[in-house]
């Protein structure tokens, strides 16, 4: 057991990697990171929009929801679809096979409610399912692909977008501006503000939690097209691993870096995830997240 990671001003952060994708491996790097949640626990993943088949199967991440005694949890989108609406939302989970397996929360169902931000730069605070209170610990399971905004998806978006409401989704993607999710396409913010937001509203929901967070990320089905799309494009990139660490920066810098490295081949193109990345000024997200104090960039490996 070690104690919880001090992430600022930490000089180096571990990452821990292993390129095998499994339920069973899943366990295996949880447990090098040395945290035991106790308590109540939520493991944040995307469910999925209806259509969409590359989100983190209810089968893939079975083993690790049972250790961890936890509950999935989700929130409603701001754009549609068919998670925006509580029922189809409901019906997405069931059809992508989630509520059949585990307890399942879409947190801001009934409600939503204001946390603190320490960087208020853009937002003065972050709206985020009512729910979000009554849990002790969260593993911030994120899916690691492209996102059409954001650049990339990995665990600073799944924890700020992921854990938002529909009126905290609309307020980061406006950089404050509204919550009104029928203004987000009329009021949405510069690029690198909404980034910034987004690095604001993770380190939101890792200061409420009181740093009893755990982060990893799966790169797998690793599409230039986040699972919010119901038509997202083939991967053209081979599955990698799973990385996971007690700090979000890294980790999610460990795995771009991953990827901006991979040697491409036939079959196994990296390519247009970067395209992705560079063409949204995704990597400012990471950037940002370091500036203000949420963790940092350097990092060291781990092989498992």
């Amino acid at each position: 057991m070690v104690a919880l990671m001090t992430i600022v001003g930490s000089a180096q952060s571990r990452v821990y990697y292993t390129t095998e994708i499994s339920p069973e491996a899943l366990v295996k790097i949880y447990k090098a990171l040395g945290v035991e949640p106790t308590g109540r626990v939520a493991v944040k993943i995307s469910t999925g929009e209806a259509g969409n088949n590359h989100y983190l199967k209810p089968t893939l991440i079975r083993n690790l929801v049972d250790e961890v005694n936890g509950t999935i949890v989700e929130c409603c989108t701001a754009y549609g679809g068919s998670r925006q609406d509580v029922s189809k939302h409901w019906q997405t989970i069931h059809e992508h096979g989630f509520d059949s397996i585990f307890a399942v929360d879409i947190m801001d169902e009934y409600g939503q409610m204001r946390i603190p931000v320490k960087d208020r730069t853009h937002i003065k605070y972050d709206i985020v399912g009512d729910h979000l209170a009554n849990y002790d610990w969260m593993i911030n399971l994120a899916h690691f692909k492209g996102h059409a905004m954001g650049g990339y998806g990995g665990v600073l978006k799944n924890a700020s977008i992921g854990v938002a409401s529909t009126a905290g989704k609309a307020y980061i993607h406006t950089a404050g501006k509204t919550s009104d999710a029928g203004q987000l396409w009329q009021q949405i913010a510069e690029q690198d503000d909404f980034l910034e937001s987004m690095a604001a509203a993770a380190q939101a929901v890792h200061n409420y939690m009181g740093g009893r967070v755990i982060y990893i990320n799966v790169m797998n089905n690793m599409s230039v097209d986040c699972d919010c799309d119901g038509s997202p494009e083939e991967p053209k990139l081979k599955d990698m691993g799973i990385m996971a660490s007690l700090d979000p920066v890294a980790l999610d810098w460990a795995c771009v870096e991953m990827v901006m490295k991979h040697k491409a081949a036939a079959g196994d193109d990296n390519a247009p995830l970067i395209e992705r990345i560079n063409s949204r000024h995704g990597t400012h997200t990471i950037d940002w997240a370091e500036h203000i104090g949420l963790g940092t960039k350097k990092y060291i490996i781990i092989n498992l």
